[in-house]
């Protein structure tokens, strides 16, 4: 069929194209690919990634799935003029049903970014497939249990741990210190040939160098270089290898730098752009030590390859999720709004990761976990993830904050260091110094920062050894502890960094006393574990709680950030195309009932009684009212919420939490794991719920079509741009997609009063933050 015959059939016969003008369906065409398959050929296959539309042009074929014996069931006939593959390209999940040809087929392949700038931009075609997406779903869901359709949920990689990528190449990290530079280099589909470095500068008279890739080390020395020749030194030490981990720069496709501080600007890894530069620059009065080396990678990188992606990867970002109570300081609130003085929290690329691997190792859902993670290494935090959102961690506005470090202090009374400045007349520079590099394991124990090496003197009897490593102990169990009660409960205690992952002592003194909260560790696993190449669990058979090992690799972790910043920028640049304006809605506490509570409440039998349609389909505020009791106090008249649901659910907001003196956390609607209770009234009598109180989330609730326009799904977090006198950002919403959804994002009473924004106004998503 000729290209002037295909133009004529498309829009005549494909429904897709109906509303496109006729100069575009020739685009469309020219930018797209003709193929043939013969009769049973598979033309697409379950568990592929999605990177088309196709088009049936001649032929037939049919969309189906088989199950255990290998008997097949058809979902849909595929005749021409349908398309197919549309659901995993716009949900960003591999294939769930094979496309396989029944007679010789003829078909158009749309490639994805032509689907995105040309046919994502029509509201009907947007629309028609919605409907054909939506009738795919409930064949998928008529399925009998024996069918196998091989849902994302059981892909290879269901927790987008790994590195593959459909873009060929090489992405190089760079983790550049003051006196170390940690590099990097990964193969997206050679993923056994990960090389990792490092360069020790500490020396003044010599840069001495280490690569590695699997077992195999080399090592070099040089003089000390000029971070100008940072990639012709990374080359040189590559190529000692061999020839097939030689660096060759017009491989790399792209670049990603770890950045200690992103302050309140970076609630995500981001694409480096000359504001991105700029943003940092200004963040380094927070991390003077670190940001600008970071900033001078970052620079002499983008010099040497101008035309790939260079993404920042932050150590704060994954801490954006805590509560203003958990990161404010006791100093005056203008501290904080005008000098951006609270707390931040670092190793939040490691924390984020830790939380994915143990969800992985366990083969649970991420939002149903609570997770201490404890990052043990040259820098050392705990983390609390309650439900894959980091609500506390010990670290501070800096990383000197915190737990006792090798060489870092960690917290101390504000008052030492005004007694060093005063009394003993010590520099702002010597105080850094001593906090940083001279106190911690090293400045107890007076020996050295080494675990290893203070183990073996505490071995011997050394006492202040013996001192140093109790006290490091100590002060992570003490914080275990702490963040079982901040979250109501544990399911995973997991261990990594070099500490962490090495000494079993500190992991079993850290786990010790604390088998009241579930966590037993088995001794001999966890004595005997050796070095791992991913995870290991160490905790008793009979244990509660999961006690974890899981191997660290920062680099490793920031090329994984790398690719995903660089795939969430694509979708926002898509999006931006046709900007779709968000209305805002401030929502008061309210009440979604059960049936055996509303007869509790009103009477046995009773129904609810609507008042009037509220903006979601189908949800009502309905006549009735209920009391909210709690240990301090009462709520009187809070609207109970139509329908009924399976279980009571009580949504309020930071004020209603001091009067009724309860401490909810921040959940979506219908997560109440841990949450806590309280006893409701009405009419007839009481009823008190053991759970079920939260404080709602930030949530936008969209239909599919509009998660098409916005290229974003379902569990996306993203950020969302207010307009109003001044414009405001929020981040940490999380994306809701329904058909009986309309499109609204809601926020709490007291976040609309803090930031003066009503029901009615305006927000745009102008970050993807998170793809779950």
């Amino acid at each position: 069929m000729s290209e002037i015959d295909l133009h004529k059939f498309f829009l005549e016969q494909v429904r897709l194209f109906e509303s496109l003008p006729a100069d575009k369906v020739e685009e469309i065409i020219h930018l797209s690919r003709q193929v043939t398959f013969e009769g049973n050929e598979a033309i697409l296959e379950t568990g592929e990634p999605g990177r088309f539309i196709g088009v049936m042009i001649s032929g037939q074929a049919e969309i189906s799935v088989s199950d255990n014996t290998g008997t097949r069931t058809v979902l849909q006939e595929l005749v021409p003029g349908e398309i197919f593959g549309a659901m995993s390209l716009l949900s960003g999940e591999p294939n769930v049903a094979d496309v396989i040809a029944g007679t010789r087929c003829f078909v158009l392949l749309i490639p994805q970014e032509v689907v995105h700038t040309h046919i994502l931009t029509s509201p009907k075609a947007v629309a028609y497939l919605t409907r054909r997406l939506t009738e795919l779903t409930r064949a998928l869901a008529a399925l009998p249990v024996t069918a196998t359709a091989r849902p994302a949920s059981a892909a290879d990689d269901p927790y987008a741990l790994s590195l593959t990528t459909d873009m060929p190449g090489k992405v190089i990290v760079l983790n550049v210190g003051i006196s170390r530079i940690h590099f990097g280099v990964y193969d997206t589909r050679d993923l056994g040939s990960d090389v990792t470095g490092v360069i020790d500068n500490a020396d003044p008279a010599a840069a001495r160098i280490r690569v590695a890739v699997g077992s195999q080390t080399r090592s070099l020395e040089r003089e000390p270089f000029p971070i100008e020749q940072l990639f012709p030194v990374m080359q040189e030490a590559c190529a000692l290898l061999g020839s097939h981990f030689a660096l060759h720069l017009p491989e790399i496709v792209a670049v990603g730098h770890r950045v200690v501080h992103g302050g309140n600007r970076f609630s995500s890894a981001v694409v480096v752009t000359p504001g991105v530069i700029a943003d940092i620059e200004a963040l380094s009065r927070f991390a003077p030590l670190h940001n600008p080396q970071n900033l001078a990678g970052i620079r002499e990188a983008m010099k040497r390859l101008p035309h790939v992606p260079h993404v920042a990867v932050f150590d704060t970002a994954f801490h954006h999720t805590l509560p203003p109570y958990a990161y404010l300081y006791g100093l005056p609130y203008e501290l904080y709004k005008q000098e951006g003085i609270r707390r931040y929290g670092f190793h939040g690329t490691s924390h984020r990761y830790v939380s994915l691997k143990a969800a992985e190792v366990l083969k649970r859902p991420l939002g149903e976990l609570e997770i201490v993670s404890a990052h043990l290494g040259v820098g050392a935090s705990l983390c609390a993830i309650d439900h894959g959102r980091s609500v506390d961690t010990t670290m501070g506005m800096t990383p000197t904050d915190g737990l006792i470090m090798p060489s870092r202090s960690g917290s101390l009374d504000p008052a030492v260091v005004l007694h060093l400045i005063q009394d003993h007349q010590m520099s702002v520079d010597e105080v850094a110094t001593l906090l940083n590099t001279r106190s911690g394991l090293k400045g107890i124990s007076g020996i050295s920062g080494d675990i290893h090496e203070i183990e073996a003197a505490a071995s011997e009897g050394h006492h202040r050894a013996l001192l140093a490593h109790k006290a490091f102990c100590y002060q992570v169990r003490k914080n275990i502890g702490a963040y079982v009660a901040a979250m109501g409960g544990i399911d995973v205690l997991a261990f990594t960094g070099e500490i962490g992952e090495t000494s079993a002592t500190v992991r079993s003194l850290a786990c010790q006393g604390l088998g009241y909260m579930g966590i037993k560790l088995d001794e001999e696993r966890n004595r005997n574990l050796g070095r791992l190449d991913s995870h290991a669990v160490i905790s008793a058979a009979d244990s509660p709680v999961a006690v974890m090992v899981i191997a660290s690799d920062h680099e490793r972790l920031v090329a994984w950030e790398t690719l995903r910043a660089i795939e969430r920028n694509e979708l926002l640049l898509a999006s931006e195309k046709q900007q779709l304006p968000i209305p805002i809605e401030v929502s008061a506490h309210h009440v979604h009932l059960s049936q055996a509570d509303v007869d509790a409440l009103f009477g046995p039998g009773h129904q609810l009684t609507p008042q009037h349609e509220l903006s979601q389909p189908g949800q009502y505020a309905c006549e009735e009212k209920v009391h909210l009791v709690g240990p301090k106090g009462r709520i009187a008249n809070v609207r109970v919420l139509g329908p009924t649901r399976k279980g009571t659910q009580v949504e309020i907001a930071m004020t209603e939490q001091f009067k009724l003196g309860v401490q909810p956390p921040i959940r979506e609607s219908g997560d109440l794991a841990g949450t806590p209770g309280l006893t409701l009234e009405g009419p007839a009598g009481s009823t008190v719920i053991e759970r079920g109180v939260i404080c709602a989330q930030r949530h936008i609730h969209m239909t599919p079509e509009d998660a098409m326009r916005l290229h974003v799904r379902d569990k996306y977090v993203v950020r969302v741009r207010v307009e109003g006198a001044r414009e405001l950002t929020f981040g940490d919403v999380v994306v809701r997609v329904s058909p009986s959804y309309r499109l609204a994002m809601h926020i709490d009473t007291d976040e609309g009063n803090a930031a003066s924004v009503q029901t009615g106004m305006i927000g745009y998503i102008d970050a993807i933050q998170s793809r779950h």
